[in-house]
């Protein structure tokens, strides 16, 4: 099996070096990432639940596609090719803003995009369990019950505050 590359970049998010998927996560090395908040025609989002197996927040539902640019990759590039990965369908991502996100397991340089697209989609099987549209007034009673990853509710957040959502 092909080991995954990946950038690693400074704390100013400059690439100086690469590494495997596995060193950077083992090292909590800083590298890049694409999340895409994907919506239907009826503005509802789509949230998928990641498998246990997630190198990161296994078991946690995701408001937002995407993941970890590939060395060498743009990021414009890779949020369509994480887009076709995750959903087995071609996304047309749109650029909204750069994203910054550090926690205990991941340090990321991120661009957030979004997409609308009513599906169905092909979940990959590796990565996600499965999927559903909701609607965002239906979305905050969701993350109180559930476990959903930190960052992408970062996104969200964020994605309000600017006026995107």
């Amino acid at each position: 099996m092909k080991k995954e590359m990946v950038d690693v970049l400074n704390l100013d998010g400059e690439v100086i070096g690469i590494a495997t998927r596995q060193e950077m996560r083992a090292k909590r090395l800083p590298h890049r990432c694409v999340y895409i908040l994907v919506f239907n025609g009826r503005g509802e989002i789509f949230i998928h639940l990641r498998t246990p197996t997630k190198d990161v927040f296994p078991s946690h539902w995701d408001v937002c596609a995407g993941g970890v640019v590939a060395a060498g990759e743009n990021f414009d590039l890779g949020a369509i090719r994480e887009g076709f990965e995750e959903l087995g369908v071609k996304v047309k991502p749109e650029y909204l803003f750069p994203f910054r996100y550090e926690d205990a397991h991941t340090v990321v340089f991120a661009k957030v995009y979004r997409c609308i697209h009513d599906g169905p989609f092909i979940l990959q099987k590796e990565e996600v369990v499965r999927g559903e549209f909701v609607k965002l007034m239906d979305l905050e009673t969701l993350i109180s019950r559930e476990n959903f990853c930190p960052d992408g509710l970062k996104v969200l957040q964020e994605a309000k505050a600017m006026g995107f959502i």
